[in-house]
Parts: C-alpha cells; sequence; structure tokens
C-alpha cells in the first residue's frame, strides 16, 4: 500500500536535488527549513529535510489530528497561525499549498540569499493576493534570493524517492495514509475530511 507514496516522493526529491544544486553556486550552509503545508508533499518534504540533518519546522492551518503529530514524530517543530509570527529565518522554503498570500510571505521570511522552492499549484482564479508580482520581484531582488518551482519528476528522482523511503520509518509512512476507500466509494474519497493527508483507492477491498 506504500508504494502510493513514491510518485509524490519523487517530487520532493527532485526539489530537493535542484534546491542543493542552487545552493552549492556558492558558499552555502543551509541549516534551516520551513516547510508551508502539511500535505503529503509537505510531509514527505520536511521527511527528506531530516534525512538531511536540518532543522526543520512545518507551517499548516490545522491544530490538531495526525499532521502535528507526524511533524514531531520527525523530530520537526509543527507551527500553526501566520509565516511572519513565526520568528523564524529559515535558510530553505519549501512552500507547498500554492496560496499567492503564502508565497509572498515566505519569501518575505526566507533569510537574506534564501531559497525559496515553490510545489504548491494554487487557483488560477485566486486575484486575492493582488500586487504579489511587483512585491515578490521586489522582495527577491532586495533579499537575493532564489525563487524556482519545481513539479513532476524522471526515473533519477523516482530512484531517489525509492530510496529515501526505504530511509524512513515505515509507521512514520503508514501515518500518511489516513484513508483508504473502495473504488465503488470513489466520491467518497474525494470528500476532503479536516484530518486527510493522503486517501488512497483500495482496489483489494
Amino acid at each position: 500500500m506504500l508504494g502510493v507514496l513514491l510518485e509524490p516522493a519523487s517530487v520532493v526529491a527532485k526539489a530537493w536535488e535542484h534546491i542543493y544544486a542552487i545552493g552549492h553556486r556558492t558558499f552555502w550552509d543551509p541549516r534551516t527549513v520551513l516547510v508551508v503545508g502539511a500535505g503529503p508533499i509537505g510531509l514527505l518534504a520536511a521527511l527528506l529535510a531530516r534525512q538531511r540533518g536540518l532543522e526543520v519546522h512545518v507551517m499548516d492551518q490545522v491544530t490538531g489530528g495526525p499532521k502535528p503529530v507526524l511533524v514531531e514524530a520527525l523530530g520537526a517543530r509543527y507551527h500553526n497561525g501566520a509565516v511572519a509570527d513565526l520568528g523564524l529565518s529559515p535558510d530553505i522554503v519549501v512552500e507547498c499549498t500554492g496560496v499567492p498570500a503564502l508565497i509572498q510571505q515566505s519569501a518575505e521570511v526566507a533569510a537574506p540569499g534564501g531559497i525559496v522552492c515553490l510545489t504548491g499549484v494554487g487557483s488560477l482564479t485566486d486575484r486575492s493576493a493582488g500586487g504579489i508580482e511587483s512585491g515578490l520581484a521586489t522582495t527577491a531582488v532586495l533579499r537575493n534570493l532564489v525563487l524556482f518551482g519545481s513539479v513532476n519528476a524522471n526515473r533519477r528522482h523516482y530512484y531517489l524517492a525509492a530510496r529515501a523511503l526505504s530511509r524512513a520509518d515505515r509507521g512514520w509512512l503508514e501515518g500518511l495514509v489516513t484513508r483508504r476507500v473502495a473504488p465503488h466509494d470513489i466520491v467518497q474519497a474525494l470528500h476532503r475530511d479536516p484530518d486527510d493527508i493522503k486517501v488512497i483507492l483500495d482496489f483489494t477491498a
């Protein structure tokens, strides 16, 4: 059943490969990571960051349920609330929501010379952020940031993902799969519960 985590893990493996390729173009000694969003991509991003020995902070909107428990089980810190109120200046931000306001806030808290990786895909109709384009450009220039997007992966990233998953605690990985639904109940699978992380269709049910 846990094989379903390979594809999202490959997305994260590619993101981390690019983060390190960008960072190592100059002197770079990252220590702190902020992951915005604690869905499957965010939690797997936190997992790979901890495997690299980094100090990891994960922010999401929920206050209970499995997400804070899974984050703390990694040896990371869980936060909710506004990004600006966290009091962090992370060397790396992995933004996993695609929400324009959170992308802007992520860039604003990143340490000077930091890297912001965007993995979330937001709504094309979301205009709530107003002038995010000019504000984000100004922040990136004045703080000497690198912002880039990363999605999907090739064969090499699937291999890296498989290696990362094999090193992870199986019980922790099982905690990412919060519901298993039979194919004939697919409508139920598409309905999002507050505690959902990864919902899978179980064809053996």
